[in-house]
């Protein structure tokens, strides 16, 4: 039997019937045409569907949308709209670390929290803040580049 919740996404309230079991990455794809978040492996091992629940990063598929309810959803369109990732879009871009982009979001969502946390990050802190989010097609070198960048940018030391 579906329930009804209500959440604030990306800064807009929200109210919707689910079905108990619906994950929150597809409850934010498919309900509400957020589709920056991927689906990947639907085990929570990719990192591809991350997002922010309570300003804390999460996998989605891992997450009910029921569990949802009340809480404040953030997905990479709505950090993107802000502003907040726009150091690392840039900076992703510049050091050229996407490719099929399949990965990008939930990595600039989990760089975010990393740059939050420790806004001067070694490689190797950011190479194990990036652990669990997997791409398969950059190598990680250009990523983890990108990330320096955007924390070099941010603390104001940026090229």
């Amino acid at each position: 039997m579906d329930r009804e919740i209500s959440l604030t996404v990306n800064g807009e309230s929200v109210t919707a019937r689910v079905a108990p079991r619906k994950s929150l990455v597809d409850f934010l794809r498919e309900t509400l045409g957020l589709t920056g978040s991927h689906v990947g492996c639907e085990h929570g091992v990719c990192g591809a569907c991350t997002v922010r629940v309570g300003g804390e990063i999460v996998r989605g598929c891992l997450t009910l949308a029921v569990q949802a309810d009340g809480a404040v959803v953030e997905t990479v369109e709505g950090v993107s709209d802000s502003g907040e990732i726009a150091a690392l879009q840039a900076a992703f871009l510049e050091r050229n670390a996407l490719q099929c982009g399949f990965c990008t979001p939930g990595i600039l969502l989990t760089a975010t929290a990393l740059l939050k946390e420790n806004p001067a990050p070694s490689r190797e802190e950011i190479r194990e803040y990036l652990s669990g989010n997997y791409c398969r097609c950059t190598g990680y070198q250009a990523i983890v580049d990108a990330v320096e960048t955007a924390a070099e940018t941010i603390r104001g030391g940026g090229r």
